[in-house]
């Protein structure tokens, strides 16, 4: 049974591979390359030199990774490592060889940032949520990932990528392709967070109430949600309150807030951003691990 289950997982790790490599081969070779855009990571390093020399992007990407991954090999562990050579391999077969198969966008340059970070932000973040990555700059990403959990892979990527940038556009002489590169990393970084973190986003509503078991049971009744009682007490009269503590989707809050109006109009609502909801009723598990 758990073997079947590893071939399953490994089928649709690979189609999620294919995928996610083929959106980011159409996004640069497609629209980056042709729009003579400075852009980012091992790929941006391979464009430079297609640019200069005529090397193959893929292939130049592959040179490039193989003292970064044995570098990194020891803290992204086997697997990790075993995944992202794998689908290294995928994606610059799919930069060489598939992607010129397809026609070239050559018009605006605007409109090329936008399919830019809109394709390869999505490309990216379907490759990371199958626990892989493309190699390269994304090795030195999921190291820094495994130091500082905290922070989102994003929030690396553009802050690791800056530099490539302004050194493509330093070296072909284009101050407008660096702030298109800026541009598409932005929004790159944005499209990859939405979708790798935004999936199980939701609210936290807290409502503060003298009527938490009727409140409760409201939210219960109305839109089927449980939630969490917790004993409080006012600072100012010294009263005793209870804090009624329900996630929901986004699509649910409006009906909350109905139900505790009806349950104690007195009642105090906040109502929080929930980056991702984890558990019974929700999503039980991530999509995929980060890196330990």
């Amino acid at each position: 049974m758990k073997t079947n289950w590893n071939w399953r997982k490994c089928a649709v790790d690979i189609a999620v591979e294919l995928l996610g490599s083929f959106m980011i081969a159409i996004a640069f070779y497609n629209f980056a390359l042709y729009a003579e855009f400075p852009l980012t990571g091992f790929s941006g390093i391979a464009m430079i030199l297609y640019r200069l020399f005529g090397a193959p992007m893929g292939f130049t990407t592959i040179l490039l990774n193989i003292p970064v991954a044995i570098i990194c090999y020891r803290r992204l562990g086997r697997g990790f490592f075993l995944r992202s050579v794998r689908c290294m391999v995928i994606s610059s077969l799919m930069l060489d060889f598939v992607a010129p198969l397809f026609p070239a966008y050559h018009g605006e340059r605007l409109l090329s940032a936008l399919c830019i970070g809109v394709f390869a932000g999505l490309g990216y973040a379907l490759i990371y949520m199958r626990n892989s990555s493309t190699g390269g700059s994304d090795f030195i990403i999921m190291t820094v990932k495994s130091y500082l959990p905290h922070v989102s892979i994003g929030k690396i990527i553009f802050l690791t990528d800056v530099g490539i940038i302004i050194l493509g556009g330093w070296i072909f002489k284009d101050i407008d392709g660096i702030i298109y590169g800026m541009l598409i990393n932005y929004l790159f970084a944005i499209v990859m967070d939405k979708v790798m973190y935004g999936i199980n986003a939701g609210k936290l509503a807290l409502i503060v109430t003298e009527q938490g078991e009727l409140v409760s049971a409201m939210i219960e009744e109305k839109c089927g949600r449980g939630s969490t009682l917790i004993d409080a007490k006012g600072a100012y009269k010294k009263e005793g309150k209870t804090i009624v503590m329900c996630a929901c989707s986004n699509r649910q809050m409006y009906s909350i807030e109905q139900a505790v109006k009806e349950a104690d109009p007195k009642a105090f609502t906040i109502i929080l951003e929930s980056n991702e909801v984890l558990g019974e009723g929700f999503h039980t598990t991530r999509l995929a691990e980060t890196v330990q």
